[in-house]
């Protein structure tokens, strides 16, 4: 049966979806979604981390185990390697050389280390200063950081030459009669490549602590200067305890950098004279490159790798539990 359909009533007529009311059986409109961001891939991170990994195993990683697989071979280049375990630390013990390169490298850190940790702060201390011409200073402050050893060494060299600026302010003030032989004297080369190895290093080193200091808020100094200290006092129980991460770090490239010095001694004394001015680094050096002894060079190399690493390691734990008091 078919169903009646009720006309509708006169004066009336059917709402279309124009008058506003699309009715009960109309769709809603569909509202237009907003994409939001692309989703990350797991491996995107990577892709970017991939170029210096790749150097980082290339330059870094390869080379280190090489070196200490080198270690336990006899190994010079010409002829093949071969396996002889323990033998190149055997022969350091005896080696006289080679503990007077280590005795060279400690005399080194001994001098670098008040030279690059003490002096740089107190010139940061300084630089922090808000007076006139403050970055003038600072740039070239860090001028010989920037600049190469090479040039650095040769610069020196005409400092300590017969007829350089030292002997000369030497013998203009009558300290000395006759001119010091800085870079041929035993007693006086080591001296003069530790000055010129913390000259070039103190820019670096001030810019370090002046990061450390423009993080100490300026409300414990003005609390300190209520309180009646003076700068003596402010810079021993304020500046100092703070910037005690910092001079862990700095002491830790300090005691890295001793161990190695290379470029200073190559360039004005070759080691000499009679092996006074001779660092580990310089020694490793001439053993795999002018004697071509890989092997015991590699296994130099990692003792000087294991004793830096115990003291960083020291280094870092003692600085922390002084910070942390």
């Amino acid at each position: 049966m078919r169903t009646a359909v009720t006309p509708p009533e006169a004066g009336t007529r059917r709402r279309t979806p124009a008058d506003g009311d699309p009715g009960p059986s109309a769709p809603p409109p569909r509202r237009r979604q907003q994409r939001g961001p692309r989703a990350v891939s797991w491996y995107t991170p990577w892709l970017f981390l991939l170029p210096i990994a790749i150097l980082f195993v290339v330059f870094f990683l390869w080379p280190a185990v090489l070196a200490v697989q080198l270690a336990f071979y006899d190994y010079s280049v010409i002829r093949p390697a071969e396996l002889v375990g323990l033998d190149n630390f055997r022969r350091m013990l005896g080696d006289e050389r080679f503990w007077r390169a280590a005795l060279n490298s400690l005399l080194y850190m001994v001098g670098l280390i008040p030279l690059n940790v003490v002096i740089p702060l107190v010139l940061a201390v300084m630089v922090n200063q808000k007076i006139r011409a403050i970055g003038a200073f600072r740039a070239i402050y860090y001028l010989p950081a920037i600049t190469s050893m090479v040039a650095v060494a040769i610069a020196w060299r005409y400092v300590y030459n017969d007829a350089g600026i030292v002997n000369w302010v030497l013998q203009a003030f009558g300290i000395t009669e006759q001119p010091i032989q800085f870079l041929l004297s035993t007693d006086w080369a080591l001296p003069s490549i530790l000055f010129i190895e913390a000259w070039k290093q103190m820019g670096t080193y001030m810019l370090i602590y002046l990061a450390g200091l423009q993080a100490i808020s300026s409300d414990v100094y003005e609390a300190a200067t209520i309180d009646g200290a003076n700068t003596v006092q402010k810079f021993l129980r304020i500046t100092v305890p703070l910037t005690i991460p910092y001079v862990a770090v700095v002491l830790t490239l300090t005691m890295e950098s001793a161990s190695k010095v290379f470029t200073s001694v190559f360039v004005l004394t070759g080691g000499g004279p009679d092996d006074s001015t001779m660092s580990l680094g310089y020694y490793i050096w001439s053993l795999a490159f002018q004697r071509f002894e890989m092997g015991y060079a590699s296994a130099i190399a990692l003792v000087l790798w294991a004793v830096l690493i115990v003291l960083a390691m020291l280094n870092f734990r003692v600085s922390r539990s002084r910070y942390d008091v």
